[in-house]
C-alpha cells in the first residue's frame, strides 16, 4: 500500500495534532513531521526533498510566514505537492499562495473535508503511479 509522506507546517500545537490525526485515520496519509516556524518548515521541505509528497502549510505562523515556505520549495519535484490551509484563504490570498508555487489553498473553517478528498486523490494517483511501474 502506498502512502502519501506528509509535512505540516502550523504554529497551532491543537490544530497540527488534530490535523496529522485526521489525515492518518480518514486519508491515509503518513505525517513525517512538522513545523511551527518558517524556518523550521523552509529548512526541513527543501532540505529533505526525497522524504515528503505532500506539504500542508499554514500562512501565518509563529514565526515568519508560510509564503516564504512556498517560496523555499519552488524547485521541488512536480510530483511532490505543497498546499495551504489558512484562516485567510481570500480570493487574493488564493492567487497569492497559486503564484508562489501552491497546488491548493483550503480554508480551515470551512474546507478540511475538501483538503482530506485533495488527499486521498493524492494517495490514488500516487498508488496508481507506483503500480504502473
Amino acid at each position: 500500500m502506498t502512502t502519501v509522506r506528509t509535512f505540516i507546517v502550523e504554529d497551532n500545537p491543537t490544530i497540527r495534532r488534530n490535523l496529522a490525526g485526521t489525515l492518518r485515520e480518514v486519508a491515509r496519509v503518513e505525517p513525517v513531521g512538522e513545523a511551527e516556524t518558517e524556518a523550521e518548515g523552509s529548512r526541513w521541505l527543501s532540505g529533505n526533498l526525497s522524504q515528503w509528497d505532500l506539504a500542508i502549510v499554514d500562512l501565518f505562523l509563529k514565526d515568519g510566514t508560510g509564503f516564504r515556505v512556498l517560496e523555499a520549495c519552488r524547485n521541488r519535484s512536480p510530483a511532490q505537492k505543497i498546499v495551504v490551509l489558512s484562516n485567510y484563504a481570500t480570493p487574493d490570498m488564493r492567487r497569492k499562495c497559486a503564484h508562489l508555487g501552491a497546488d491548493a489553498v483550503f480554508d480551515k473553517a470551512t474546507e478540511i473535508d475538501d483538503l482530506i478528498d485533495y488527499c486521498q486523490r493524492r494517495r490514488q494517483a500516487q498508488f496508481s503511479s507506483s503500480a504502473a511501474h
